[in-house]
C-alpha cells in the first residue's frame, strides 16, 4: 500500500501525539504562537529534511514508496523570505549609492568652505584698500578746501600790493633771496605787470647762473601775449639771444622778427644795436 504523507502531518502527528507505554494522548493544551524567523526557518527545514530521509530509509526497507510534498505554508515562507533577502539587497544597494553621494558632497562641501573662505580675504583686502582710498581722497579733499579759502583770501604778500612786494624783491641783494621774493610776487599777483615783470627778472637770475635754457623759458612766459609793457622790448631781445645761445636760431629769427613789428619804433638805440648784432648771429634773413 502505498503511504502519502505531507511533512505538515508527520510534523502535526509528532507533535500533536505522545506515546506513552502503547496509549495515546492527545495534547489539549493549545501552543504559542511561533516567531518565524531566518534561523526558524533554517531549523524548520532541516528537521523536516530529516524526518525525510527517516521515512524514505523506512519506507525502502518495507518496500514502501513515499511521496512527499512541500509544505504550501512553508513555500510561501520561503518566498516571503526571498523576497525580504531582495529588498535587503536593494536598501543596501540604495544606502551604498546615499553614502557615495553624501561622500561627494561633503567634499564638495569643503571646497565651498575653502572657497569662502579665499572670497572673504579678498572682500576683506578690498575693503581696506577703499577705505584707504577713502581716507586719501578726504585728505585731498581737505587740501582743495585749504587751497580754496587761501584763494580766497588773496595772495599773502610782504606790503599787500604788487608794485610794492616788486620793489621789496628787487632791493634784496643775495640771488637766491632775491629769486624767492620774485617767486612770490609772480605766484601771488600773476595776471598783473609787477606779476609778469618778476617772471623774466628770475630768468635774469637763471641765465647769471649759466642756465640759458631755463633763462628762455622764463622770458618766453613773461611775453605770453606780447605784452606793450616798457620793458617787452628789452625782454624780446634777451629771449632770442637765448635762443641763439641754446642753438635755435629759427626761434631766435622769429623772435626778432617779433621785436621788429612790435616793439623797434619804440626802442632805444642801443636796443635796436643789440637787435642787428644778434639778426647777424643767428644768419637771420
Amino acid at each position: 500500500m502505498k503511504s502519502l504523507l505531507t511533512a505538515r502531518n508527520i510534523t502535526l502527528a509528532a507533535v500533536g501525539l505522545t506515546l506513552i507505554g502503547g496509549a495515546v494522548v492527545a495534547q489539549t493544551q493549545p501552543l504559542p504562537a511561533i516567531q518565524w524567523d531566518v534561523r526558524r526557518l533554517d531549523n524548520l527545514d532541516r528537521n523536516v529534511r530529516r524526518l525525510e530521509r527517516a521515512l524514505l530509509q523506512r519506507n525502502n526497507q518495507v518496500g514502501e514508496p513515499m511521496l512527499v510534498e512541500s509544505d504550501p505554508e512553508l513555500i510561501a515562507l520561503q518566498g516571503r523570505v526571498q523576497q525580504m533577502d531582495r529588498r535587503l539587497q536593494d536598501m543596501e544597494a540604495t544606502v551604498q549609492r546615499v553614502n557615495g553621494d553624501l561622500e561627494r558632497l561633503t567634499f564638495q562641501l569643503d571646497e565651498s568652505d575653502r572657497d569662502n573662505a579665499a572670497l572673504r580675504q579678498r572682500l576683506t583686502d578690498a575693503d581696506g584698500r577703499i577705505q584707504r582710498m577713502e581716507r586719501a581722497a578726504a585728505e585731498q579733499q581737505r587740501a582743495a578746501e585749504a587751497a580754496a579759502e587761501e584763494a580766497a583770501r588773496g595772495p599773502r604778500s610782504p606790503t599787500g600790493n604788487a608794485v610794492s612786494d616788486l620793489a621789496a624783491a628787487r632791493a634784496l641783494t643775495e640771488p637766491a633771496a632775491q629769486r624767492a621774493a620774485l617767486e612770490a610776487v609772480a605766484n601771488n599777483w600773476p595776471d598783473t605787470p609787477s606779476g609778469k615783470e618778476a617772471v623774466w627778472r628770475v630768468g635774469d637770475i637763471i641765465r647769471a647762473g649759466g642756465d640759458q635754457a631755463g633763462a628762455v623759458q622764463q622770458y618766453a612766459t613773461a611775453l605770453s601775449g606780447w605784452p606793450t609793457l616798457p620793458w617787452a622790448g628789452e625782454v624780446t631781445l634777451k629771449l632770442a639771444r637765448g635762443l641763439n645761445a641754446t642753438n635755435r636760431n629759427p626761434q631766435a629769427c622769429a623772435a626778432l622778427g617779433e621785436y621788429a613789428r612790435r616793439y623797434e619804433a619804440t626802442s632805444t638805440p642801443a636796443l635796436r644795436a643789440i637787435a642787428a648784432e644778434t639778426r647777424t648771429r643767428a644768419a637771420c634773413r
